[in-house]
């Protein structure tokens, strides 16, 4: 498992970067945030606790992990139940597995752009819960990334991964994307628990979606549906997607809207993520406040929002957190390379430049910021000018979606390694 106190890059600002000490300052109280909100954000301890919950059958158990926290997910079932698992799959991202869970077999994928690694794992999973009776119990434990890891297509597999990129670039959030994938798939949309009836699904469930919408996180495997082929259809003509007849036929095919071998616990989301980065501020003296745990908007625009707070508390005299959690969107407009969290720190880079006592970060809390190694971004008051030292145009750069390569520039990545959880995006801005 990667510890938080493997964090590589946090901490690390250039000395052409630093004008005052308090910047320094600022950078270290980041680091001591990020560190704990991650651990108490691991899922290990929360699967646990789930698990004490559950009555199994007479019959087999069986594993099923699937997401970006799948592995660590299936690490603490193994502990706690050890000697009772019969078999299971865990599909996870690619660089995400820590070695092998005996007697469960480990299968890596693509995330975001499903893969076919990803649908051969998948037919395996389902492989493994056919012919189940009612004695047999599967635990299902689901984190965020699943709905590109856990995938059966019911269309060719190109255009499953083309139709996804498409969503990702239009901006469509979560809710808009899996109404859309759930009927494009075979496990999707309740379909998982109706392919293993009668056997009892036991879900665990790490939220990665704003409100936790049991349909929603990871499409909704094991949970009965709530959208509806009207919404899927004005999705695809709102962001214009390019769908086969076969696709688009799929969309017009309701899924199930009642399951009844189904028991779901979630056991980690993005209010818990910022109550404990609040926890943590106030440890260290600082008076917080958390905006919003469903932040859902441009990358960009975030980034400005926090700013223009820094501005108006600046000359409070006050030491002030100021905590936001959820999805924001990025608007690819550029070929560079960046995510959303590097975006919302670049962003507000330029609403707090020349400010001695104002910084901004934002994490994924899986510990990868879009198609990059970085968690996420961090800036401060003299992050402007040190890019502009170099040539660098922030608004250039932002149009570009390259935010990666200029946070470099500047020391301003967060880097942690995969995580083991998925519960959304942090962003703090703080004032010292």
């Amino acid at each position: 498992m990667v510890k938080c106190s493997k964090i590589k890059n946090i901490g690390l600002y250039p000395e052409t970067c630093i004008g005052k000490k308090e910047k320094m300052g600022l950078r270290e109280d980041t680091d001591k945030i990020i560190k704990q909100a991650l651990e108490e954000a691991l899922p290990g301890n929360a699967v646990k606790r789930a698990l004490k919950e559950l009555h199994k059958g007479t019959g087999r158990l069986i594993v099923i992990a699937i997401g970006k926290a799948a592995w660590q997910m299936a690490k603490a079932a193994c502990d706690e139940r050890k000697g009772e698992i019969d078999s299971g799959i865990v599909i996870t991202k690619y660089g995400h597995s820590k070695g092998e869970l005996s007697p469960l077999r480990i299968f890596e994928a693509g995330h975001p752009v499903p893969d076919e690694n990803g649908f051969r794992a998948t037919g395996e999973a389902m492989k493994l819960v056919e012919g189940l009776s009612s004695e047999d119990t599967i635990l299902f434990l689901v984190s965020g990334g699943g709905s590109a890891l856990f995938e059966q297509p019911l269309i060719p597999g190109d255009e499953m991964a083309d139709i996804t990129r498409q969503m990702l670039a239009s901006g469509a959030d979560i809710v808009e994307m899996n109404t859309i994938r759930k009927r494009l798939s075979a496990v999707k949309g309740g379909k998982f628990a109706a392919l293993a009836y009668p056997a009892k699904i036991f879900s665990v469930i790490l939220s990665d979606v704003i409100g936790d919408p049991l349909d929603m996180i990871a499409s909704g495997p094991a949970y009965p549906d709530s959208s509806t082929c009207e919404q899927a259809k004005n999705i695809a003509e709102k962001y214009k997607l390019r769908l086969s007849a076969e696709a688009a036929k799929c969309l017009a095919t309701e899924l199930p809207r009642e399951l009844t071998n189904v028991e779901s616990h979630v056991t980690g989301s993005v209010r818990q993520l910022c109550a404990s980065a609040k926890k943590t501020a106030e440890s260290i003296g600082y008076e917080t406040c958390i905006l919003s745990d469903s932040l859902c908007c441009r990358a960009a625009d975030a980034g400005s929002f926090l700013a223009s707070i820094a501005r108006f508390h600046v000359s409070d005299g006050k030491k002030l957190a100021f905590i936001a959690g959820g999805e924001t969107v990025v608007h690819l407009t550029g070929h560079g390379m960046g995510g959303r969290n590097q975006e919302i720190a670049l962003s507000a880079a330029q609403g707090i430049a020349g400010l001695d006592n104002a910084a901004v970060f934002s994490i994924g809390s899986d510990g990868t910021d879009g198609p990059t190694d970085a968690a996420g971004g961090y800036c401060d008051g003299t992050t402007k000018a040190c890019l502009e030292e170099q040539g660098i145009s922030i608004p250039m750069v932002l149009s570009d979606n390259d935010a990666y390569h200029a946070l470099e520039k500047c020391k301003g990545l967060i880097i942690t390694g995969p995580t083991g959880t998925n519960v959304n995006d942090l962003s703090v801005l703080l004032i010292n």
